[in-house]
């Protein structure tokens, strides 16, 4: 079953509203702990399952050729050459402490290629959405990243991984990062962390070993604004912990002095 991108993101934007809406109904209703993933300390709540099998029963209703990568659930595999590639809720820490910085992503691949997502907020349902060759927009408006700054002046947001071993390692990086930026945030959703540079809302966004649910629609937001996502080489190995790629995302024209800094921060191999 054929479709633009156009037509995908719209239908990302609809499922991510859908399930930004039973998180919200769940979360006034009382979410705890269901399970947790690789340490103590990255929790699954009943609502993270719940919305994935909301926005998976929608999509095979809807396009039962497509393939689905889920965070939650086991792959779907497809034979139209569409993927969805679904968070649903990146930043569940967030959610569950009932922090703003939480929401429901939703991308489609075409062949591999990224062409369309959707991040929609659980608390406020404000909507970031994108679509290759489109623009990206936020509630329905065009936005576009900020002029980039001399680095000292750069406002660059992160996150941190669930193993220790990897936030010991983070946390170093982000120590030698911190006196040569204006200052760093870590709000706790990469979806979100690559929507806000695209909007303007900060100068570059760095973190090692997200997913694909967790960036995929966020970095296109972040490319249609008018900026550059990448997956660079960030292989490390500490104890038992393997990271494999840094993802990393910034204004085009601050591009290079970014990666620069980064790679004499320690993030990138």
């Amino acid at each position: 079953m054929s479709a633009s991108a156009p037509e995908l993101r719209d239908l990302a934007r609809t499922l991510a509203h859908e399930g930004a809406e039973l998180a919200r109904t769940m979360r006034r209703q009382g979410i705890e702990v269901a399970d947790t993933k690789t340490s103590a300390v990255d929790v699954v709540t009943e609502a993270d399952r719940a919305v994935e099998a909301l926005i998976r029963s929608r999509i095979t209703a809807l396009r039962p050729d497509d393939a689905i990568l889920g965070e939650e659930g086991d792959d779907l595999p497809g034979t139209s050459g569409v993927r969805w590639v679904v968070d649903p809720i990146d930043g569940t820490v967030n959610y569950l402490y009932g922090l703003p910085d939480c929401a429901v992503s939703i991308a489609a691949e075409v062949d591999g290629q990224v062409v369309a997502g959707a991040v929609v907020t659980i608390p406020t349902g404000l909507e970031y959405a994108a679509a290759l060759g489109h623009g990206a927009t936020r509630d329905g408006r065009l936005i576009a990243v900020r002029p980039t700054p001399p680095l000292g002046e750069r406002l660059v947001l992160t996150g941190f991984g669930y193993q220790r071993e990897v936030r010991e390692h983070q946390a170093r990086c982000v120590a030698s990062l911190l006196p040569e930026v204006r200052d760093i945030r870590r709000m706790g959703s990469c979806a979100l962390d690559l929507c806000h540079v695209a909007e303007g809302s900060g100068d570059g966004y760095v973190e090692a070993g997200p997913q694909p649910w967790d960036w995929s629609a966020g970095g296109l937001v972040l490319r249609e604004a008018g900026g550059r996502f990448a997956l660079l080489d960030g292989t490390f190995t500490l104890g038992s912990h393997s990271v494999r790629h840094v993802v990393v995302g910034a204004p085009a024209d601050g591009w290079d002095s970014f990666v620069e800094a980064l790679g004499k921060a320690g993030f990138l191999a």
